[in-house]
């Protein structure tokens, strides 16, 4: 038996966040969770660009792969998990896991991309601690 699904609402309830962006980089989706996650309503975040996440000194970088993306139809963080920084609305750096879709047109042009990002700033910054632990420890035996 097959029911039709309801794409906003899954968009919409998905504990993860959903960003969507058109092929220039303009948030066109920005789910609850995306709210929750980085601060922004959807009101602030709907048809600005993904700037607004992204730290400066990683913007050169980001906008590269993704007009290559764009130009190319082709990325490699469909199933490889991308970790990067952002950032939140009131200025706190976060720790984002994610991968990416590209999206078709019925012509089977690509239109843009969406991501799916979980928050990895406690487990990041748990990593961290228990990373420079281990140094400590290794130094104080080989002392």
């Amino acid at each position: 038996m097959q029911s039709a699904i309801d794409f906003e609402q899954l968009v919409n309830s998905i504990g993860d966040a959903i960003i969507m962006s058109d092929a220039g980089g303009s948030i066109t989706v920005w789910n609850p969770a995306a709210e929750r996650m980085f601060g922004f309503t959807s009101g602030e975040a709907l048809g600005k660009s993904l700037d607004l996440i992204i730290p400066e000194r990683l913007r050169g970088r980001h906008w590269d792969g993704y007009h290559k993306t764009m130009a190319t139809g082709e990325t490699r963080y469909g199933n490889d998990v991308l970790r990067v920084p952002a950032w939140h609305k009131d200025g706190r750096p976060l720790s984002i896991a994610f991968t990416v879709a590209l999206l078709h047109s019925p012509q089977n042009e690509l239109t843009g991309i969406v991501a799916v990002i979980r928050d990895e700033t406690s487990r990041f910054q748990e990593d961290r601690l228990l990373r420079k632990r281990l140094a400590e420890l290794e130094a104080s035996t080989s002392a």
